[in-house]
């Protein structure tokens, strides 16, 4: 009989916050795959687990997820641990849950913290209904551009999100969707936990001048309270710096700097939208 692929959740900040279930498992399975061995050794070693363990995370996924298969088969049960959370919620796992599904091996989850979860029952947007969307792509337009995919979606938006692309991402969410309520969650369970609550413009304004820290989870409420500015062109931006004192040259580079973009392809639209 081939053993079994457990799923445990670990705690994302407070070490309390782990189950009673969660530590037997870990105790009795025969390995744990974990996102960073040295994160889990802390964990484990302050519950007094000794159980061996192995590396599988996003570098070495495909190649790790083969030898964790053949370990299965062969009837060792198997534990698979993220850094923090859930595993397979934007964390390895995910591929080798589909390899054990195709190879008949038992997978079960075993329940526990999950940062987006904790968030949104924190943060006072509707719960009824909610889209996760993982982390948003890092550069401007492609970042934009999936935000522009999600603007009719009915229910609040949850993404993750790394510290010094928070205040773009609100600021690129603002344009995008418009005015609306949004939270962002940082550092939950943590010492220095914030939930700080607001509208778009307002977050955005206040993370522009703040740097903030640590794990980092923003929701936007579906409704709109009032309609996106216009988007900002090439043309507008650099009238403007030039306005300000720049020559073109100048004007055209921080403009393209501003959308992301490079400045060939700012020369290009440039050229287009003065031509219209």
């Amino acid at each position: 009989m081939p053993g079994t692929l457990y799923l445990v959740a670990t705690p994302i900040g407070n070490l309390s916050d782990i189950t009673h279930r969660a530590l037997q498992v870990l105790r009795d399975v025969d390995l744990i795959a974990c996102e960073d061995t040295r994160h889990t050794h802390k964990l484990l070693s302050h519950y007094g687990i000794t159980t061996e363990t192995i590396s599988y995370h996003e570098h070495n996924e495909q190649q790790r997820a083969v030898e964790l298969i053949d370990q299965l088969r062969q009837g060792n049960s198997i534990a698979v641990v993220s850094d923090a959370g859930t595993p397979a919620v934007s964390d390895p796992g995910f591929r080798l849950v589909r390899a054990a599904i195709e190879n008949d091996v038992p997978v079960v989850p075993v329940p526990g913290p999950s940062a987006l979860i904790s968030a949104l029952v924190a943060a006072g947007l509707p719960t009824n209904e909610f889209f996760f969307a993982g982390f948003l792509p890092p550069r401007t337009n492609a970042r934009r551009a999936r935000l522009s995919e999600l603007q009719s979606v009915p229910g609040t938006l949850i993404f993750y999100e790394a510290p010094h692309r928070l205040a773009a991402t609100l600021k690129d969410a603002y344009e995008i969707l418009g005015e609306r309520d949004a939270v962002v969650a940082r550092e939950l369970t943590k010492v220095h936990e914030e939930i700080r609550r607001g509208r778009l413009s307002e977050l955005s304004e206040h993370y522009d001048r703040e740097d903030p820290r640590g794990e980092i989870v923003v929701l936007i409420d579906r409704t709109v309270i009032s309609a996106a500015k216009p988007q900002l062109t090439i043309a507008s931006l650099v009238d403007q710096f030039e306005q300000d004192g720049m020559d073109q040259r100048a004007a055209l580079k921080k403009a393209a700097r501003e959308l992301g973009i490079s400045r060939a392809e700012a020369y290009r639209k440039l050229v287009s939208e003065r031509n219209l």
